[in-house]
């Protein structure tokens, strides 16, 4: 599709991108961009590389003509010194106007010189929350004239715990335009885009491959907190007969000995930490003989190992955290075996949401959504302190009636079907014979 003069660019504008590689606009731009010129506040939310940075870059550029005053007309907030300078060069690449002048703050020795240039007169400004706060505290970053402010990969932002200096930059701001940006949407991030987005139009594209993946079936699990994961998997690594096998994905060493301390108060010698660092704890070194060992049901990998054993014919892959890269996580998940009785279960918080976007996208599907127990505890969402882990989830679990039905099992398009811990009993006894 090639622009439309309803998109409300200007033919120069129109000119440079075509030049630049965008032929036409992508869905995110038809559905935004003339909201946002009508003067919208706009919430839009897209999987990476949808085209959500463009859109606003095509549309700042746009209405910016010549800034006498060299006063800030736009502020534009990004996760991290490296956002900062990637926006700026797209900026660039962009720009027909080469009066517009952009300036980029991030943590750098020295604030002197960043003041400097804002000094010297900007059109635009591309910042990390935190040094545009710590800068216009000094006086050196004019907010009185912005008629733009613009949050980029908000949920990052988020996820960096930079929600305070947001609020109270754009809080600063007496009155102006409001555009968020960002891959997914949570309670964390309503909660600081609310003050001053109460009355935008929320726009959400999905872009998923048009070929699926062959995978395990899959199952998400959402609750707010580290301890509430631990809870839940207490809970159900309870039912002995449901959960035969299962492996547990963590990212770290640290919080794979803590959950192998936690869980051990109850199932002894039945988990095990793969490739143990310490001769305390109970360990395997080759997945086999945690296949073979009838006493063995829970065996904890954290993903900093280097080595990814063989998971073929485990009942269950638990990712209690999701590890730093999709292609991971997709590996362990994916299958050529369409009868490989296997299914993957992911707990995430809030600040996980963006990466499980990321797989979704990449796989081609959407991953179903469990429904918790009622007998799980939800804990108050407060600061992980791990030293509390083990007594919170002493005190707070509380045991499953046995034979309950703890997940939803979601086949490779639509079979939505619980097992109940009979029927995924005889499914294992049946590959025990095969």
């Amino acid at each position: 599709m090639a622009w439309s003069e309803k998109l409300k660019l200007s033919k120069q504008m129109i000119k440079s991108a075509t030049e630049n590689g965008y032929a036409g606009p992508k869905e995110i731009q038809q559905k935004t961009l003339a909201r946002i010129f009508g003067g919208q506040d706009v919430i839009a939310v897209g999987p990476e590389g949808c085209g959500k940075t463009t859109t606003y870059i095509l549309n700042v550029l746009n209405r910016l003509k010549y800034n006498a005053d060299g006063v800030p007309l736009v502020l534009i907030l990004v996760p991290d010194k490296e956002a900062v300078l990637d926006v700026i060069e797209r900026f660039e690449k962009l720009n027909p106007n080469k009066s517009v002048s952009i300036v980029g703050l991030y943590a750098a020795p020295g604030i002197e010189s960043q003041m400097n240039a804002l000094a010297d007169g900007a059109d635009i400004v591309v910042a990390t929350p935190d040094r545009a706060r710590a800068i216009y505290l000094k006086l050196g970053l004019n907010l009185n004239k912005i008629e733009l402010l613009i949050i980029d990969d908000a949920d990052l932002i988020v996820k960096q715990g930079l929600q305070l200096p947001v609020a109270e930059l754009a809080n600063s701001i007496t009155k102006c335009q409001h555009l968020v940006f960002t891959e997914v949407m949570h309670e964390r991030l309503d909660k600081m885009i609310a003050p001053f987005t109460q009355t935008a139009q929320v726009v959400e594209v999905e872009e998923l491959l048009e070929t699926q993946l062959e995978t395990h079936p899959q199952v998400l699990y959402h609750v707010p907190n580290f301890i509430t994961k631990l809870n839940l998997l207490n809970l159900f690594m309870q039912d002995i007969e449901l959960f035969t096998k299962t492996v547990v994905f963590v990212n770290t060493r640290f919080t794979a000995e803590n959950i192998y301390k936690n869980l051990q108060n109850r199932l002894k010698s039945a988990v095990a930490i793969f490739n143990p660092w310490s001769v305390e704890l109970n360990g395997v070194t080759d997945i086999e003989d945690f296949k073979q060992l009838d006493s063995a049901r829970v065996l904890i990998i954290a993903n900093e190992n280097n080595e990814e054993p063989d998971l073929k014919n485990i009942a269950f892959l638990l990712h209690f955290e999701l590890p730093a890269d999709k292609e991971t996580y997709i590996n362990r998940i994916t299958t050529a075996d369409v009868d490989e009785e296997t299914m993957a279960i992911t707990f995430i918080t809030d600040l996980e949401l963006n990466m499980v976007k990321k797989i979704e996208q990449a796989t081609g599907q959407k991953i179903a959504i469990g429904e918790l127990p009622e007998e799980l505890v939800i804990e108050n969402d407060r600061k992980h302190n791990p030293a509390e882990d083990k007594q919170a989830a002493k005190n707070k679990v509380t045991m499953p009636e046995p034979g309950a039905a703890f997940h939803e099992k979601k086949a490779k398009n639509a079979k939505t079907t619980n097992y109940s811990s009979g029927t995924k009993a005889k499914m294992d006894n049946k590959r025990k014979h095969s």
